[in-house]
């Protein structure tokens, strides 16, 4: 099965591109932009070898679900989706933080809380806390945006204000939206039998109002565990049955590998990509509670999302 994990397009009035992680973005002048979300996968703020077949449509699509599921709440940067893997939307002026929020005491909050750390990006927690509990009440835990081939920073927002990254009034604005967000992809991660376990919202400005960018609720960018019978496996300290991308960390800190220098990528073996694929779209069907439909995966592929953007964009 092919994956899309490069793209080269060139498009009228294009101003400039950037390579993300995984997303390509191509500037439309100054005020709009293409984003294609490719079949690239990153763990670990590494990007992974392997493309995964279909993961592109997955984050795209669920974004865009969300992007509409909330737009009551925040305005967003999305104007259409002319193709399966791609966003047209409006171009932001980007905030240089990431916004976490947590609900429970999982993955790396698990991993720092495990090796005696009690305060989270300037977030007090408390001691004999269990992995995969609940937290009192949901905590953002902000990171600094880093470039290509840097890690992300833990980041207090007494530290964000007090270096300038984001304004005071701002900053206390985004946060009330991201726990807003959160509260939203809470509720309607129950009525699919899903609990919204911790995600990452992007914010910037546009005209100079705060607007939400990038993905919403995604397997990138969230954990989900499944509803039913998280209690008693939390009761037990059983593992949690879950849908995100933390199995593949998993897979890969099981193999040795967490991005470290020195550390060698392990093999991706057919099995394991498809695993992947399938894991993805398990979500994107759980978390919207729709049947996945597969865009073609053929020669013509490139042919077609080029096509299909240029006809968007001659309609702006």
């Amino acid at each position: 099965m092919k994956s899309i994990v490069n793209t080269a397009f060139d498009f009228k009035n294009l101003s400039g591109k950037y390579t993300g992680k995984v997303r390509d973005v191509y500037f439309i002048g100054s005020k709009y932009l293409v984003m294609v979300a490719t079949d690239r996968i990153s763990a670990f703020d590494v990007v992974l070898p392997c493309g995964i077949p279909y993961k592109g449509q997955v984050l795209n699509q669920t974004a865009s679900k969300f992007l509409d599921a909330t737009s009551d709440i925040v305005r967003n940067w999305k104007i259409a989706c002319p193709d399966p893997m791609v966003t047209v939307g409006y171009k932001c002026e980007p905030l240089p933080v990431e916004m976490i929020v947590r609900g429970y005491l999982t993955g790396s909050s698990w991993r720092s809380y495990k090796a005696g750390a009690r305060q989270i990006c300037g977030v007090e927690i408390p001691d004999g806390m269990r992995e995969h509990q609940k937290f009192s009440h949901p905590i953002i835990t902000p990171t600094t945006k880093a470039e290509i081939g840097e890690h992300d920073q833990d980041i207090s927002k007494e530290e964000i204000i007090a270096r300038g990254l984001v304004p005071a009034d701002i900053y206390e604005k985004v946060e009330d939206i991201a726990l807003k967000l959160f509260q939203r992809g809470t509720e309607i991660a129950r009525r699919r039998g899903l609990i919204l376990v911790d995600t990452k919202y992007e914010f910037g400005l546009l005209d100079g109002e705060v607007c939400l960018m990038d993905e919403i609720h995604t397997p990138d960018s969230s954990r989900y565990f499944y509803l039913d019978g998280y209690q008693e496996r939390f009761l037990r300290n059983e593992p949690q049955k879950q849908l995100s991308k933390e199995f593949v960390r998993e897979w890969l800190m099981d193999n040795g590998f967490q991005g470290k220098p020195g550390q060698k990528m392990p093999e991706m073996t057919d099995s394991i990509v498809d695993g992947i694929s399938d894991r993805y779209i398990e979500l994107y069907q759980a978390v919207t509670g729709e049947e996945f439909c597969r865009a073609p995966y053929d020669d013509n592929i490139y042919e077609r999302i080029e096509e299909n953007i240029k006809n968007m964009l001659a309609r702006l």
